[in-house]
């Protein structure tokens, strides 16, 4: 087992790596940008070291100043956290190199399923169901066409190297397709410096729909059960909940089994998530696959009592899972809790947070790491926390959280509580009839 292990992240999933490491007797080692200095990372792990200034491309996202911190500090392992470098082939290379061990998936394995239009190609071979689309990336305009007739509109362009609803286009008719494909190619490369394109059928009515699986070392893989993320804005998750709604045991043992083909594929080490389309009939088809631990990863382990990051660790270490599926037997729901005004088309509300007060009780969770006189800094991601409640059915799980929310005080910013207060209201949202469309009619 590890000795010590660098968290090359910040905020709550920097937080939240520490306790895992404390409860497994790990030294810890926070690294931080100036605007961080006064985190509750800095504070509660072993050692903090400084690695640059708020800008991420010269704190978070720089590979020289990490890999320094982590041997100045004598750590023998890196865990990236999500988001920033955490699904970076180089930089899990980098880290092998320096003897390191990158708490995540191997570089051939983040590289294999980075690229989207690989991926599925992986993905087919592995006999994983995939949304019907162009073999490999769009030619031209006149290969987009051609594409697009046979797969039959609707159809939807997305960037290769995409993420966030970026260099994505949804097209319904030929007339349209031209300067969709303009938009899409300079949107994508504007915003990841790759221009490819691939194109599917456009899912109507889709559910998002993941399932959690853990690979190890020497072939073996299993399932979780799955997460339902169809609550989003701008493809950008707001609430996740699982069980799904919207799910049947003959649908989740269909699509745990799909996972588990797509991780073993690539023979898949770590902890990661396969990301599917449901549609309306409940057939289902592969989206992506994140080679890292997920934001809603919280509720996976409310429901199965199983900590992910202890399992991250404990596979990089080279210990073996034991091969066995889990599946919920209670129901939890995660609101992301953002410093956004929901009332202002969820414009980002940074600054300092004059008073706290988080919900407790019974099946109440917050993971966080802001508090009173905390300043939220404008120049990262605006989550402040995330709450998760968990309890026997998902009627008395959305009363719980009712409930949470009412008691959750931040304020000094506005934040995304009111939304959730509405949204656990909804008639449509309480019955399960929602997909990932619900935002665009739903009134605030």
């Amino acid at each position: 087992m590890f000795k010590k292990i660098l968290i090359a992240n910040r905020g709550e999933i920097a937080l939240r790596v520490i306790r895992t490491c404390k409860e497994m007797g790990i030294k810890t080692v926070a690294v931080y940008s100036t605007a961080d200095k006064d985190s509750l990372p800095v504070r509660f792990a072993d050692e903090a070291v400084c690695i640059g200034p708020a800008v991420s491309s010269k704190s978070y996202l720089s590979i020289p100043n990490i890999i320094a911190a982590a041997e100045i500090t004598n750590a023998d392992a890196i865990h990236p956290g999500y988001g920033f470098l955490s699904e970076n082939a180089r930089f899990s290379e980098i880290c092998q190199k320096h003897g390191i061990k990158f708490i995540g998936a191997l570089p051939e394995q983040i590289d294999g399923m980075g690229d989207k239009a690989t991926a599925k190609a992986t993905m087919l071979a592995a006999g994983v169901p995939c949304i019907p689309g162009s073999v490999g990336l769009l030619k031209d305009v006149d290969d987009a066409k051609k594409q697009a007739k046979k797969i039959v509109y609707p159809v939807i362009m997305k960037a290769t190297a995409g993420g966030g609803g970026k260099g994505m286009r949804i097209v319904w008719k030929e007339e349209d397709l031209e300067a969709a494909w303009d938009s899409a190619r300079q949107e994508a490369s504007a915003a990841f410096g790759n221009d490819g394109i691939y194109m599917e059928k456009y899912i109507e009515e889709p559910r998002h729909i993941e399932i959690q699986i853990a690979g190890d070392q020497y072939g073996n893989a299993c399932h979780l059960s799955e997460r339902d993320c169809s609550i989003q804005r701008r493809h950008q998750k707001l609430v996740e909940e699982t069980p799904s709604p919207f799910m049947t045991d003959e649908l989740r043992n269909r699509m745990g089994d799909a996972a588990i083909k797509a991780a073993k594929a690539v023979n898949y080490e770590g902890v990661g998530t396969v990301e599917f389309l449901v549609d309306k009939n409940r057939d289902f088809y592969f989206m992506e696959m994140n080679t890292r631990i997920q934001v809603e990863h919280t509720i996976t382990e409310e429901v199965i009592d199983y900590d992910l990051i202890k399992e991250q660790i404990k596979i990089a270490a080279g210990e073996k899972i034991s091969g066995k599926n889990y599946f919920p037997h209670l129901h939890a729901i995660q609101c992301r809790i953002n410093a956004e005004d929901p009332y202002n088309d969820f414009r980002p509300s940074p600054g300092k947070i004059t008073s706290y007060h988080s919900p407790g009780g019974h099946g109440v969770r917050i993971d966080t790491h802001a508090y009173a006189g905390y300043t939220i800094p404008p120049n990262y991601d605006s989550m402040i926390s995330k709450l998760i409640v968990v309890a026997q059915t998902r009627e008395e799980a959305i009363l719980k959280m009712k409930r949470a929310l009412d008691e959750y005080i931040i304020e000094g910013v506005k934040t995304t509580i009111p939304f959730h207060q509405k949204l656990m209201e909804n008639e449509d949202f309480c019955k399960g009839n929602f997909t990932t469309k619900f935002m665009e009619t739903f009134e605030f």
